[in-house]
Order: C-alpha cells, then structure tokens, then sequence
C-alpha cells in the first residue's frame, strides 16, 4: 500500500469561514507556512459562514481590518451604524447611543456575510494553501508536532503542523480530536434572518426591540435596505417561515411597530436554532479553539463574530512575539498558554452579557420587568453609563491585542 503524502506546515487551520480565513490574513506578515482545510469548495453557495446573514463589526473590528490592510474593501461593502435605539415594546424604558456622542464615526458597521466572504477570499487569493473541499478525520499530537489525517477527492493525506487550530464552527469535529469538550445551553428559539425595505430611511440607525416573544434586531444595509433578526419560540419561528412574505411582513411590523415606517418588498428569509455553547479549554497539546468553535453565542447583541476576531487578533499576537523573541514555534506551551490566559476573561465577561440580556429581557415576571425599565431609565440618566456601554459593544474594554488596536504586526 503506497503511504499517504504528507505536507508540513507551521499551521494548519481547520475551517475556511470568516474566521479561519481571517486568520489565514492575520497571520500574512509572520511569514509562516499556512494551510487551510475546509470542507466546502472554494467559491460554493453552500458555504454556510458566507450566507445572507447580516453581520455588524464592531470598533475593534474595524481597526483589526485596518492594520491588516483590508478595510477600505470592507467599509465599501458595509453600511455604517451611526445610532443604536434599545427598547422593550409596551414599556416606557428606552435607551438611544448616538457615534458623535462616543466621539467616534460609527458605532459599528453592518456587512451581509457573503459579501464580506468575497473580500476575504479574494484578499486570500496569494496567501496559504488551500485544501478543499476536504475534511480533517483525526489527529495525533506528539512532543514537537500534530499530525492531521486528510480525506479529500485526491485520497488520504497527512498534514504535519506545529500548531492545528479550530476554526470549523460550533459544531467543531476538530475541537473533538483535540480532546476539547463543550458544554451546550439550548434557548429554545430560533431566529429569523432576511432583509426589507422601511418606508422611512434607517438613517444609519439600528434597532434592537424587545418583545414578549423575542427581540427584533434592525441593522441598516446598503441600497437602503434593513436587515432583520427576528428571535422567536422554535414552534412559533417555524410557523413564521411558513407564512407568505405578506402575511410574514405584517407579522413582524406588528412586533416591530412603525417607528421605520411601512415595511415592504421582503427578501428572502432563513431560521436557525440558538443555543449557547463554551469549550471546557482553549487549548490542547498543539492545538487551540477559536471563534465558534470556542465559544457560540446568542445573537442578541451582535458579539459573537467580534469576540472570534478577538482570539484571531490575541493569537497571532501571542504567535508573533513568540518569533520576536527567538522563538519559531506556533504551537509551543508558552504561546498557547499565554493566549488561553489572555483571552478567557474577555470571552467569560462576553458570554455573561449575552446570556444575561437573554435571561433579563426573555422574563415575564412583573418584578424583572420593572427593573429592566428602570434600568434602562437610569442608562440613559447616569452619568458614565451609557459610554462604558458603548465601549464593551464596540469591543474597546480590558487588554487589546495589537490589530484589536489598529496596529500592524510588522
């Protein structure tokens, strides 16, 4: 029997979505040999990360794409967010954070998924190798390396690394070989995810409305169209979808209100389940967990993509310091050790403030009711409030890694 090629590489990224495509970029200036495994043809419609969700990047995004030489491609794919209104529907609490106030352009930008996959891909054209459609079956770590087993079309293939990172999403098979386990918190919702057009501009707001039934998320987006996530009971999203755009429209105005006017001229809509889902560690011998696959979270506050940026950007910081200071391993205890270290106060303190405002807004008794107003109430009222919340949204709190700040690695 002929013995399986194999190819050896400083890292392997198992996963060719947003985030494992981001690193792939991040990594660029390090000189590292790369590859990327991903299970998807190159370019296919079925790329599940690259869809018609709506993403919104937060501040410390926008400067990550910036030191990477990328955002001009991104800003003229997105549509900025200059105002964010937060209400619960039939309270008198409201809270509105305004960009000239926080002393910045725009709170975020918004940037449907597949849009922003074409310019990571294209951007990707001259950098790692790139193995699909394939899948990683199984890994072996040793002392100085992991050895990745690789199906593809071509047959079986070894990929040797120094460092085999997770990037393949929630349900990380990855994750799994790298004896990583994970804990799950299904919501028993779904959400609903498609675009409109208002009767009124969005102006460049967003809109985040709580619900009896769930919070409505309106984000602006290009041709002056509004992307929405409607959050729904599993039972009542699946009879949602099953509505004609009509009788659907009228239903989420009816949940929404008229604060943007009439809706009209829905697109096409999609549902997919929430649940919350943490890694027990974010490393292995030779191998770490990023992004989804570290950590999947609810949607309600548009964190989950930011927070994975985070990890790319606090990876590749521990990757290239590890080099600066005459070390040439990826996938050393030091660097993977200093990177679990740094990054779990940020996604603990992330996961926390998501599933909190499920919990505090998803209560139907009077008494959280209450305090939910009045908390909103004194969010507008009390001196400093608003602004640190609008710097934990913008992802501008606690130690930044060096692309979260605008800095180059080189």
């Amino acid at each position: 029997m002929t013995a399986p090629e194999q190819l050896d590489y400083d890292i392997v990224i198992a996963g060719g979505g947003m985030i494992g495509t981001c690193l792939a970029l991040a990594l660029a200036p390090l000189r590292l040999r790369v590859a990327i495994v991903e299970a998807v043809s190159r370019g296919a419609d079925n790329q599940p990360s690259f869809d018609d969700r709506s993403t919104a990047l937060s501040r410390s995004s926008q400067r990550m794409f910036t030191a990477m030489g990328i955002w001009d491609r991104v800003q003229a794919a997105s549509t900025p967010i200059r105002a964010i209104h937060v209400s619960d529907k039939g309270r008198f609490g409201f809270s509105h954070i305004d960009a000239a106030e926080q002393g910045v352009e725009a709170l975020g930008y918004v940037v449907i998924n597949g849009v922003l996959g074409r310019v990571l891909q294209s951007t990707l054209a001259d950098g790692p190798d790139l193995i699909c459609p394939a899948r990683i079956t199984a890994a072996d770590a040793h002392p100085d390396r992991i050895v990745a087993q690789v199906d593809e079309s071509g047959g079986a293939r070894e990929l040797s690394c120094r460092l085999l990172v997770a990037a393949d999403g929630a349900g990380s098979s990855v994750r799994e070989m790298l004896g990583i386990g994970v804990s799950h918190v299904d919501y028993g919702q779904h959400a609903i995810v498609g675009n409109l057009v208002t009767e009124m501009p969005h102006d460049n707001r967003a809109f985040e409305r709580f619900t009896e039934s769930g919070p409505i998320a309106m984000l602006p987006i290009t041709d002056g169209r509004t992307a929405f996530v409607w959050i729904l009971p599993s039972d009542k999203a699946a009879m949602a979808l099953d509505l004609d755009d009509d009788a659907f429209t009228l239903r989420l105005q009816e949940a929404f209100g008229r604060r943007l006017g009439a809706f009209s001229r829905i697109g096409r809509r999609a549902g997919y389940p929430l649940r919350l889902s943490r890694a027990t560690a974010l490393i292995a011998e030779r191998g770490v967990v990023v992004g989804n696959a570290a950590h999947g979270l609810h949607p309600v506050a548009a964190q989950g993509f930011n927070l994975g940026l985070r990890d790319v950007a606090a990876l590749t910081d521990c990757i290239a310091d590890a080099r600066d200071n005459g070390g040439v391993d990826p996938g050393s205890s030091l660097v993977l050790n200093r990177y679990a270290q740094w990054r779990r106060t940020d996604q603990r303190k992330v996961v926390r403030f998501t599933d909190g405002i499920v919990r505090l807004f998803g209560s139907r008794r009077a008494p959280v009711r209450a305090l939910r107003n009045i908390g909103m109430l004194g969010f507008d009222l009390i001196p400093g409030v608003r602004r640190l919340f609008a710097r934990h949204t913008m992802g501008l709190t606690g130690r930044l890694p060096r692309l979260s700040r605008g800095v180059p690695l080189e």
